[in-house]
């Protein structure tokens, strides 16, 4: 299904597409880098409107959010394409694909709004590929969403346009951001993108009071320096404040990156020493089991007050108390 755009506009005899920060100028009958938009005949038109790939209910934790509505269950929706080419994509499969290579289900946004309803969930995300490549389709859900007092979400690599998050920010709550790394070679090698948008969004959903927390996914002999962690954890220090909850992830040998190693469960227990000395509050270790790294832990006083394994809760101590039921502390979490 195709739908106009909403942030373009003419460029020379050309169409430049706003959605994101590579503001693609896209001449008639061509697509830009995410295959999704097109020039047909001087209208810039969205491929996948509604075309969702990959539906599921997942709980909150999957996404990774720990922080927001724990326990809870989201009505998960992923389409086609993206406007990074991540060497270590694990969804490479619908983020590098065009709509004519898998198959998709036409799911308007009312019936998102029905299904999340249906199946009981808190909030519908928008996930397994860059939310923004169907920006259309997330922003006309989200305004249904809110006004059926559904939370809304974004698992985002946070490379969307300041035009389009101005549009977005009144409708979304949540959003776990990718910063996979702290150099713009990184960003460029990896993911045919640059670094600076990035740390520009976090700073823009922070400062708008939308929660959010980051996920780095830590790859062995690109990003796992003590360089590399204390360049990360500095710039959330010093731009987002220690709240914000960091999730530090192992990375698989997958997609091009076949020929690396795991990461060493070790280089993330030093990530999480780094961020721990530096003062962040609530920092995780996922995709591997380290005794507690997936617990979230009261900054004060050390108390478990959520006790996962994996993506579930085996305890949680927050809930009857809203605080830390040993010494009495905020802690900062959206129930």
């Amino acid at each position: 299904m195709k739908k106009e755009v909403m942030t373009y506009e003419k460029f020379h005899d050309a169409l430049q597409c706003k959605v994101c920060q590579r503001k693609c100028v896209i001449n008639k009958g061509n697509t830009g880098f995410c295959n999704m938009r097109k020039n047909i005949d001087n209208k810039l038109c969205a491929l996948n409107y509604a075309a969702a790939s990959s539906v599921a209910v997942d709980p909150i934790e999957k996404k990774p959010l720990f922080h927001f509505y724990p326990g809870s269950t989201v009505f998960s929706l992923g389409s086609v394409g993206c406007n990074f080419r991540c060497k270590h994509c694990q969804n490479w499969n619908i983020s590098q694909a065009n709509l004519n290579e898998i198959s998709t289900r036409e799911i308007l946004p009312e019936e998102a709004i029905r299904l999340t309803k249906e199946y009981g969930c808190k909030s519908i995300a928008w996930t397994y590929n860059e939310p923004t490549m169907w920006f259309e389709y997330t922003y006309d859900s989200a305004k249904l969403a809110k006004k059926e007092g559904i939370a809304t979400v974004y698992v985002t690599n946070g490379y969307m346009s300041e035009e389009s998050f101005d549009l977005i920010n009144p409708y979304l709550d949540a959003a776990n951001i990718d910063l996979k790394g702290m150099s713009d070679k990184f960003y460029q090698e990896l993911c045919q993108a640059r670094l600076r948008p990035v740390l520009d969004n976090i700073k823009r959903f922070y400062d708008n009071k939308i929660h959010i927390e980051i996920t780095n996914l830590i790859i062995p002999g690109y990003n796992d320096s003590k360089e590399d962690i204390t360049a990360l954890v500095k710039f959330m220090v010093d731009e987002t404040g220690p709240e914000v909850p960091l999730h530090f992830t192992r990375f698989f040998p997958y997609y091009e990156l076949i020929q690396l190693p795991p990461t060493p469960v070790k280089s993330l227990q030093r990530a999480y020493n780094i961020a721990k000395d530096a003062g962040m509050k609530y920092v995780y270790i996922g995709n591997v089991s380290v005794g507690g790294g997936e617990n979230t832990l009261c900054p004060e006083c050390g108390e478990i007050l959520i006790e996962r394994d994996g993506f579930e809760i085996i305890d949680d101590k927050f809930k009857k108390t809203r605080k830390c039921p040993k010494c009495n502390a905020s802690i900062n979490i959206i129930t």
